[in-house]
């Protein structure tokens, strides 16, 4: 089959390779216009973008699709992945054999835009995947394939999104094998269970010392790789980027460190404590710091008594 492609980010991206590798041919690929880079630098392509280039595929980037942006790739099934967009009724009815989504997660739970997160932080024990027949509602599509996956402790959602991507492109080829012979079968979503995953806010990356510990670490693994969870010592802005649970007890202020060594940061919560174990100082080079790398080289820093604030403290 003639396949349009719509995604924008790395989970995209894995989707777009599989499809390359396969026997459908890629009439064109539709992602989010190029960010801003930082301080006036270069756009940044998104990764669907820079894997399009590589295999010369047509792009399209527009600020907002419509028909008359795809009518000339003459597809007949367009699937989107993490687009980043919400499709027109006109955009959906375009192509002879309509549009389909991969979603990452076990519809109709985490329904939107962000459901491997919002999985993790909320605690779930179990997600999954399910390619849906597109229509006018959000993500409220019949199922065409769907299969779960457990979440492990320490998930992160970047590790998490490999796990469910390494399902999703093998549905995907069924589903498509369906399609082109006729076969496929779509079962309506039950309306018992709805929840959304609204689209992740910078500001939610914000620590909150004062929540229990597992709340705690469940935000580090969910805002990781993106948006990164985030607290301040003083000026300076720490990213949190990996951390365990901790079995020292405390009667410090949440936030406050307990003790650092070359097993890493360990910091009050409200109840409990948490283990940092990796986490990124804007000072020097910027990069990531293993937990012996923090008591070798920013132990002052991290030292017991300092305590991890909400707001920047200028010195």
């Amino acid at each position: 089959m003639n396949i349009l492609f719509a995604g924008t980010p790395e989970f995209a991206e894995w989707h777009l390779k599989s499809l390359i590798d396969s026997d459908h041919t890629i009439s064109g690929v539709i992602t989010q216009p190029d960010k801003p880079g930082k301080r006036g630098k270069k756009a940044i392509p998104s990764a669907v973008k820079k894997l399009a280039e590589q295999h010369s595929l047509p792009i399209i980037q527009p600020e907002k699709l419509t028909v008359e942006d795809i009518s000339h790739c003459n597809a007949d099934i367009m699937i989107v992945v993490a687009y980043g967009q919400i499709l027109r009724p006109p955009v959906l009815s375009l192509p002879p054999r309509g549009c389909i989504n991969v979603h990452g997660s076990m519809l109709p739970r985490w329904r939107g835009a962000a459901p491997i997160q919002r999985a993790i932080i909320a605690g779930d024990q179990e997600t999954g995947v399910c390619i849906i027949q597109m229509e006018k509602g959000l993500d409220t599509g019949p199922i065409l394939a769907s299969e779960s996956c457990a979440i492990s402790d320490g998930d992160t959602s970047g590790a998490l999104a490999q796990k469910l991507a390494a399902i999703s492109t093998r549905l995907l080829q069924n589903v498509l094998e369906e399609i082109s012979t006729g076969q496929c079968l779509a079962m309506p979503q039950s309306e018992i269970g709805v929840c959304y995953a609204h689209k992740i806010e910078k500001s939610e990356a914000q620590i909150n010392w004062s929540l229990s510990s597992e709340t705690v670490l469940r935000s580090i693994l969910g805002f990781n790789p993106d948006p990164v969870a985030f607290s301040y010592i003083g000026d300076l802005r720490i990213k949190v980027w990996a951390a365990t649970l901790s079995d020292e007890p405390h009667k410090l202020q949440p936030g406050q460190i307990i003790s650092v060594s070359k097993h890493g940061v360990q910091v009050a919560c409200g109840s409990g404590s948490i283990n940092i174990t990796q986490l990124q100082v804007p000072l020097g080079k910027g990069t990531i710091l293993s937990a012996p790398d923090i008591f070798n080289a920013r132990r002052e820093m991290f030292a017991p008594g300092v305590i991890f604030r909400s707001e920047r403290v200028s010195s």
